[in-house]
């Protein structure tokens, strides 16, 4: 069962049989807003971009986005570039796989972020999501939802991070201005 995760609500990762998850998938969808046009309604192509921040002790150590698609340890890949976006409240249209089992242990956390690398606000994105997926079961464990559009080009979406001896995941939903993931680092810090 999914969760629908609001702004700063936390969920613990641990599997109802008591295990920890092992893999994990944060998908992002979206689609572009119809606008009144001239000659009718139209939509204009958007570029959201996914990207994870690996911190540890608060400290960025790597980051995997559309340009570095791997993490240097291995444990976290992104699936590729969408440049248009499209599949809404459907499929992923970014992905990123991490391998909790293979993170170093110094890596405590992991921020999700997504900006329009194409400059346009959110205003003018619908039906946006990031999601967390078990990735050896397929099974949707939590989806926060972009709500409202907003006149911001990017947004801190959630984190997951060592919680006790598992993973949590925090909903952050945090609107920022930037269109990439180094743009964003001063509206990452205050959730670490």
């Amino acid at each position: 069962m999914s969760v629908n995760l609001s702004k700063g609500q936390g969920i613990s990762l641990q599997k109802s049989d008591g295990g920890t998850l092992t893999a994990v998938r944060m998908g992002l969808g979206w689609r572009s807003a119809p606008r009144r046009g001239l000659f009718g309604r139209r939509t204009n192509e958007i570029d959201l971009d996914a990207s994870a921040v690996l911190f540890a002790d608060k400290k960025p150590m790597d980051v995997v986005f559309f340009q570095h698609l791997i993490s240097d340890d291995g444990a976290v890949r992104h699936t590729g570039d969408n440049l248009v976006g499209g599949a809404g409240q459907g499929g992923d249209d970014e992905a990123i796989l991490v391998d909790l089992a293979r993170l170093p242990v110094h890596i405590d956390q992991i921020v999700f972020t997504v900006n329009s690398f194409t400059g346009q606000t959110f205003a003018e994105v619908q039906d946006a999501f990031c999601r967390l997926v078990d990735e050896t079961t397929g099974q949707e464990l939590a989806r926060y939802t972009l709500t409202g559009g907003g006149d911001y080009t990017a947004q801190v979406m959630a984190k997951v991070h060592r919680a006790g001896g598992g993973w949590q995941m925090t909903a952050i939903g945090e609107p920022a201005a930037g269109r990439t993931f180094q743009d964003l680092v001063p509206a990452i810090v205050p959730h670490l």
